[in-house]
């Protein structure tokens, strides 16, 4: 019989190199990887295509495409989580800012609709006690779902957001980091902020999971089991020193950041309701630990 062969994008990350490079393998199918970089390019093909069988996915793209009823499937194992407080750019250059002053301001962010910016905003709102809603969104990108009806306001298109924040067209930036001298973080010392967020909540902010295909799903739930079981092996063969562990595996180690998310994600408009943890895998996905 032969092997499946399955379409793959996977980023560069240190829990899935043996993976990616064929030293962990399947008796049951082939990854066939192809490359995307950055990763976040592939989303968008794969929510509007089912481009490839397995793919990488930012968890708010996931849930914007649940909420237009893609035919996706999600598997609790994370490629990318981080905390996000670094994430968030000013310029002292045209005055001293703090996340409590951008009711207002005019703050820059990629897509409306990328995770780090539904993380950082739902703690500006929850945590900094910010309005959203007076705050004058700039983007630059359309959101990966297509049926997602963006109303902020969209920067020319011959600008750069980093550029239009050192110039001052801007007073803020969400979801970008920068080495510029120029350019501070919004929250003054982001890892002291990030540590006292998560011993406030518990919880590991989840950017990336994987996603399959409804149809590999429906077709073959032995081999979307066997895709999460050889990804485990590669976390497990690695080991994880961080403390809290950044890329949680299974659906209860998920469920916290993925209850929150949720939260964050109907609190912006991103998602009509606020879907139960349960209600993002199926029946083979929800017992993945």
């Amino acid at each position: 019989m032969d092997r499946l062969k399955l379409k793959a994008v996977l980023g560069s990350h240190p829990h899935v190199q043996a993976v990616k490079s064929g030293e962990l393998r399947s008796d049951r199918f082939d990854l066939d990887f192809i490359a995307y970089t950055p990763t976040n390019m592939a989303f968008k093909p794969m929510v509007r295509e089912q481009a490839f069988d397995v793919c990488e996915m930012a968890i708010v793209t996931y849930l914007m495409a649940k909420a237009h009823d893609k035919p996706l499937v999600l598997l609790p194992a994370t490629m990318l989580g981080r905390f996000q407080h670094s994430y968030a750019l000013y310029n002292p250059a045209h005055g001293t800012l703090a996340p409590c002053d951008l009711e207002g301001k005019r703050v820059g962010i990629r897509s409306f609709t990328t995770t780090t910016g539904a993380w950082i905003r739902g703690i500006l709102a929850n945590d900094c006690g910010v309005n959203l809603d007076k705050i004058r969104w700039i983007t630059f990108e359309d959101p990966h779902v297509a049926e997602y009806v963006d109303t902020t306001e969209r920067a020319p298109k011959d600008k750069k957001i980093l550029q239009m924040l050192l110039d001052g067209e801007l007073d803020a930036v969400l979801g970008e980091a920068s080495s510029d001298p120029k350019l501070k973080t919004l929250f003054p010392d982001p890892a002291a902020e990030a540590a006292k967020w998560y011993a406030r909540r518990g919880v590991v902010p989840v950017n990336h999971l994987v996603v399959v295909t409804e149809q590999l799903a429906r077709s073959r739930a032995d081999v979307v089991a066997a895709v999460y079981d050889l990804l485990k092996r590669n976390k497990e063969q690695i080991g994880t020193a961080a403390t809290p562990d950044l890329v949680p595996f299974g659906f209860e180690a998920n469920r916290k950041p993925l209850e929150l998310i949720l939260d964050y994600a109907y609190q912006q408009g991103l998602i009509p309701r606020r879907y139960a943890v349960e209600e993002l895998f199926d029946e083979t996905t929800r017992g993945l630990n």
